[in-house]
């Protein structure tokens, strides 16, 4: 995702990686600074390990949030003779610089959220996983030929960027929109989605007049 030459995302939002892993292996202990990542994995697991000391299994029904702040080291291991790994590394700009690292885990009551939007993460109480920075997170599963207005937004100053995880749908009818491909909108625009096959999508919203740090490691796209 790159809104402009001169940063790579928009708002809170430094970055999202559509990763796709095919076989096993490890992806060795590295460091984060000043990020917080949530891993939106959908199909295949990885084994979490962390210098904070917890381990896990992520993927499929389990999401986890790393909140990096000053410093933070991470591995995933995955194993080959299961599916795929797919899904979003989702590099959100935290409210401050150098916050004590924290690590939440959500586990899903439902894989697919059908024809409704679900709140997956916000800044608020609302939300088992809570991000530092004005950062909300939605997901949808709309069904072929079913059609979705957005969300009502928390606030309607939001900017809002529409991410197509998976399938195609079309915005108001003539903007088609296939996996991998986004849109940009202000908070007052009103669209409604209309699905071509069953499609996926993740909503980002996030205030771009709010206080962030925008000078982490992955989120704020120092490493290159």
């Amino acid at each position: 995702m790159n809104i402009s030459d001169g940063d790579s995302g928009i708002g809170s939002i430094g970055r999202i990686d559509h990763a796709e892993i095919h076989g096993g292996g490890t992806i060795p202990m590295h460091p984060h600074v000043n990020d917080e990542i949530l891993s939106y994995f959908r199909s295949g697991e990885a084994r979490h390990r962390d210098s904070e000391g917890f381990e896990e299994t992520i993927g499929r029904n389990k999401l986890m949030l790393m909140k990096a702040g000053r410093s933070f080291y991470h591995e995933e291991t995955m194993d080959g003779n299961k599916e795929p790994l797919e899904g979003l590394q989702i590099f959100i700009r935290p409210g401050r610089k150098d916050l004590d690292p924290e690590v939440t885990f959500l586990e899903l009551e439902e894989f697919h959220s059908d024809n409704s939007w679900r709140l997956i993460a916000s800044p608020t109480e609302q939300t088992h996983l809570r991000f530092s920075s004005e950062t909300w997170i939605y997901d949808t599963r709309l069904l072929k030929g079913s059609s979705i207005a957005m969300p009502e937004l928390p606030r309607r100053d939001l900017t809002a960027l529409l991410y197509v995880y998976k399938g195609s749908a079309t915005v108001d009818g003539e903007l088609n929109l296939v996996k991998r491909e986004s849109i940009v909108l202000t908070g007052e625009e009103k669209i409604t989605l209309t699905a071509l096959e069953d499609t996926e999508f993740v909503l980002f919203l996030t205030d771009e007049k709010t206080e962030i740090f925008k000078d982490g490691m992955y989120s704020g796209n120092q490493f290159r």
